[in-house]
Protein backbone atom coordinates (compact mmCIF):
# COMPACT_ATOMS: atom_id res chain seq x y z
CA UNK A 1 0.00 0.00 0.00
CA UNK A 2 1.00 3.23 -1.10
CA UNK A 3 0.10 5.65 1.51
CA UNK A 4 0.06 8.53 -1.15
CA UNK A 5 -1.44 7.06 -3.59
CA UNK A 6 -4.92 7.13 -1.49
CA UNK A 7 -3.81 10.51 -0.43
CA UNK A 8 -4.33 11.31 -4.18
CA UNK A 9 -7.85 9.82 -4.16
CA UNK A 10 -8.99 12.92 -1.80
CA UNK A 11 -6.62 15.48 -2.51
CA UNK A 12 -5.66 16.62 -6.20
CA UNK A 13 -1.99 16.19 -6.58
CA UNK A 14 -0.52 19.47 -7.66
CA UNK A 15 -2.77 22.01 -4.43
CA UNK A 16 -1.11 23.69 -1.60
CA UNK A 17 -3.18 21.23 0.63
CA UNK A 18 -2.13 18.68 -1.01
CA UNK A 19 1.46 19.99 -0.26
CA UNK A 20 0.64 21.27 3.25
CA UNK A 21 -0.66 17.60 4.28
CA UNK A 22 2.04 15.08 2.91
CA UNK A 23 4.72 17.66 4.35
CA UNK A 24 3.15 17.40 7.73
CA UNK A 25 2.30 13.68 7.51
CA UNK A 26 6.24 13.37 6.75
CA UNK A 27 7.22 14.85 9.45
CA UNK A 28 4.96 13.41 11.48
CA UNK A 29 5.60 9.69 10.32
CA UNK A 30 9.50 10.56 10.90
CA UNK A 31 8.79 11.38 14.15
CA UNK A 32 7.18 8.57 14.77
CA UNK A 33 9.83 6.46 13.24
CA UNK A 34 12.36 8.22 16.03
CA UNK A 35 9.70 7.44 18.85
CA UNK A 36 9.62 3.86 17.91
CA UNK A 37 13.41 3.50 18.05
CA UNK A 38 13.00 4.37 21.65
CA UNK A 39 10.51 1.90 22.72
CA UNK A 40 12.56 -0.96 20.02
CA UNK A 41 11.99 -3.12 23.17
CA UNK A 42 8.19 -3.50 22.90
CA UNK A 43 8.62 -3.98 18.84
CA UNK A 44 6.73 -1.48 17.33
CA UNK A 45 5.12 -2.09 13.66
CA UNK A 46 7.51 0.57 12.11
CA UNK A 47 5.95 -0.30 8.52
CA UNK A 48 2.78 0.04 10.11
CA UNK A 49 3.42 3.25 12.17
CA UNK A 50 5.09 4.76 8.58
CA UNK A 51 1.87 4.45 6.52
CA UNK A 52 -0.95 4.79 9.42
CA UNK A 53 1.38 8.18 10.36
CA UNK A 54 1.07 9.42 6.17
CA UNK A 55 -2.74 8.88 6.59
CA UNK A 56 -3.54 10.12 9.54
CA UNK A 57 -4.82 13.92 8.38
CA UNK A 58 -6.38 12.69 5.45
CA UNK A 59 -10.07 14.05 6.75
CA UNK A 60 -8.90 17.53 7.24
CA UNK A 61 -10.46 18.79 3.76
CA UNK A 62 -13.62 17.95 5.31
CA UNK A 63 -13.17 20.84 7.75
CA UNK A 64 -13.12 24.50 7.94
CA UNK A 65 -9.33 25.51 8.60
CA UNK A 66 -8.74 27.78 6.91
CA UNK A 67 -5.13 28.95 7.80
CA UNK A 68 -4.42 25.69 6.38
CA UNK A 69 -6.51 25.82 3.61
CA UNK A 70 -9.38 23.43 4.45
CA UNK A 71 -12.20 24.59 3.29
CA UNK A 72 -15.27 21.96 4.03
CA UNK A 73 -17.96 22.25 5.79
CA UNK A 74 -16.97 20.57 9.50
CA UNK A 75 -15.31 21.69 12.35
CA UNK A 76 -11.50 21.11 12.56
CA UNK A 77 -12.04 18.43 15.17
CA UNK A 78 -14.11 16.62 12.97
CA UNK A 79 -11.16 15.85 11.02
CA UNK A 80 -9.94 12.26 12.83
CA UNK A 81 -13.85 10.50 12.72
CA UNK A 82 -14.05 11.73 9.03
CA UNK A 83 -10.74 10.43 7.91
CA UNK A 84 -11.76 6.99 9.27
CA UNK A 85 -14.74 7.20 7.26
CA UNK A 86 -12.65 7.91 4.38
CA UNK A 87 -10.58 4.79 5.06
CA UNK A 88 -12.89 2.90 6.17
CA UNK A 89 -14.78 3.33 2.86
CA UNK A 90 -11.37 2.29 1.15
CA UNK A 91 -11.94 -1.59 2.90
CA UNK A 92 -8.18 -0.69 4.31
CA UNK A 93 -7.41 -2.71 7.43
CA UNK A 94 -9.69 -1.21 10.95
CA UNK A 95 -6.15 -0.05 12.28
CA UNK A 96 -5.15 2.31 9.63
CA UNK A 97 -8.64 4.27 10.20
CA UNK A 98 -8.47 3.65 14.01
CA UNK A 99 -5.45 5.92 13.85
CA UNK A 100 -6.89 8.66 12.10
CA UNK A 101 -10.05 8.54 14.95
CA UNK A 102 -8.04 8.44 17.75
CA UNK A 103 -4.91 10.86 17.31
CA UNK A 104 -6.66 14.20 17.58
CA UNK A 105 -5.84 15.63 21.09
CA UNK A 106 -4.17 13.07 23.44
CA UNK A 107 -7.18 11.29 22.50
CA UNK A 108 -11.08 11.75 23.24
CA UNK A 109 -13.30 10.45 25.82
CA UNK A 110 -16.55 9.76 25.24
CA UNK A 111 -17.67 11.59 28.48
CA UNK A 112 -15.82 14.59 26.87
CA UNK A 113 -17.16 14.44 23.93
CA UNK A 114 -20.95 14.24 25.60
CA UNK A 115 -19.96 16.50 28.37
CA UNK A 116 -18.28 19.43 26.10
CA UNK A 117 -21.11 18.33 23.34
CA UNK A 118 -18.31 18.23 20.85
CA UNK A 119 -19.39 17.51 16.96
CA UNK A 120 -18.55 14.02 17.32
CA UNK A 121 -19.38 10.30 17.26
CA UNK A 122 -20.43 9.84 21.15
CA UNK A 123 -17.38 7.11 21.50
CA UNK A 124 -13.74 6.54 23.26
CA UNK A 125 -11.72 7.59 20.35
CA UNK A 126 -8.34 7.39 22.86
CA UNK A 127 -5.12 5.95 21.09
CA UNK A 128 -4.82 2.32 22.49
CA UNK A 129 -2.22 0.40 20.75
CA UNK A 130 1.79 1.26 20.55
CA UNK A 131 1.49 2.50 17.36
CA UNK A 132 -1.28 4.75 17.45
CA UNK A 133 0.14 6.50 20.86
CA UNK A 134 2.70 7.07 19.25
CA UNK A 135 1.87 8.64 16.19
CA UNK A 136 -0.58 10.67 18.24
CA UNK A 137 2.02 12.34 20.22
CA UNK A 138 4.11 12.66 17.22
CA UNK A 139 1.60 14.80 15.27
CA UNK A 140 1.90 17.30 18.33
CA UNK A 141 5.45 18.05 17.76
CA UNK A 142 4.58 19.30 13.93
CA UNK A 143 1.57 22.35 13.18
CA UNK A 144 -0.02 21.94 9.92
CA UNK A 145 -0.04 26.47 10.23
CA UNK A 146 2.35 28.05 7.49
CA UNK A 147 2.97 30.63 10.23
CA UNK A 148 4.22 27.69 12.16
CA UNK A 149 6.37 26.30 9.96
CA UNK A 150 9.76 26.64 11.17
CA UNK A 151 8.67 26.51 15.24
CA UNK A 152 10.00 24.37 17.74
CA UNK A 153 7.28 22.87 19.78
CA UNK A 154 8.47 22.02 23.16
CA UNK A 155 6.92 18.66 24.75
CA UNK A 156 6.01 21.23 27.74
CA UNK A 157 4.38 23.80 25.66
CA UNK A 158 2.81 20.82 24.18
CA UNK A 159 1.65 19.91 27.69
CA UNK A 160 0.36 23.28 28.43
CA UNK A 161 -1.38 23.96 25.19
CA UNK A 162 -3.36 20.57 25.84
CA UNK A 163 -4.05 21.19 28.97
CA UNK A 164 -6.13 24.40 28.55
CA UNK A 165 -8.43 21.81 26.27
CA UNK A 166 -8.80 19.80 28.56
CA UNK A 167 -6.43 18.31 31.86
CA UNK A 168 -7.06 14.59 30.82
CA UNK A 169 -5.59 15.15 27.56
CA UNK A 170 -2.11 17.04 28.97
CA UNK A 171 -2.10 14.05 31.37
CA UNK A 172 -2.04 10.74 29.15
CA UNK A 173 0.12 13.05 26.61
CA UNK A 174 2.97 13.59 29.58
CA UNK A 175 2.42 9.76 30.41
CA UNK A 176 3.10 9.21 27.00
CA UNK A 177 5.82 11.50 26.50
CA UNK A 178 7.95 10.09 29.30
CA UNK A 179 7.50 6.66 28.36
CA UNK A 180 8.47 7.61 24.97
CA UNK A 181 11.60 9.40 26.54
CA UNK A 182 10.71 13.01 25.30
Amino acid sequence: MDPLDIIKQFYPHDTPLFHTLVNHSRAVAAKSLKIADTVSHLNPDREFIQAAAMLHDIGIFLTRAESIGCTGDKPYICHGYLGRQLLDSLALPAKYSLVCERHTGAGITKENIESNDLPLPSRDMVPQSLEEKIICVADKYHSKSPKQKNRLITTQQIIKDLGKINIDHAKRFSIWAKEFQL
